[in-house]
């Protein structure tokens, strides 16, 4: 099953159970993909699906940073919850080990050979870990494994 009709069917279960914040964050993650759709004149994919996805997650991690500077507890309760829902429907979250290793593969692969090639490994290694690492923690990996060289 496509993950934008496993999304839509969570959506029609949510309604039933009357699940406000739940059926929010899902009509959210529908209107991305139809805007991403109508965008690209072509049905959207798992990938992008994924993409669009990690991009909500993002902006919901960078909210929830906001808002405990502002000392909104009311509020960052919300986009953890939403952020939640969200995580459900991306693949298995690598963790930082695995981040770390993958990391030093594609150093080695790509004969980095210090910070100035820094693009050059994550042009390498973010099409491998879209949508299972959060891209600011693989880039901070990557700089402080490159700075060791």
């Amino acid at each position: 099953m496509a993950l934008k009709d496993k999304i839509r069917e969570e959506l029609h279960a949510a309604l039933k159970r009357q699940e406000k914040i739940r059926v929010i964050t899902l009509r959210s993650v529908l209107a991305g993909i139809k805007n991403s759709e109508i965008a690209a004149q072509r049905p959207a994919d798992d990938v992008t699906v994924t993409e669009i996805i990690s991009k909500e997650v993002k902006q919901h991690r960078e909210s929830i940073g906001m808002f405990k500077e502002g000392r909104r507890d009311d509020l960052v309760a919300k986009e953890e919850e939403e952020m939640e829902i969200l995580m459900e429907f991306l693949p298995q979250q690598m963790d930082h080990d695995d981040i770390v290793a993958e990391v030093r593969r594609v150093i080695e692969v790509a004969r980095a050979k210090g910070p100035g090639d820094k693009g050059k490994v994550m042009s390498q290694l973010m099409p491998q870990l879209r949508g299972k690492a959060d891209g600011k923690e693989v880039a901070d990996t990557v700089s402080q494994l490159l700075s060791e060289i």
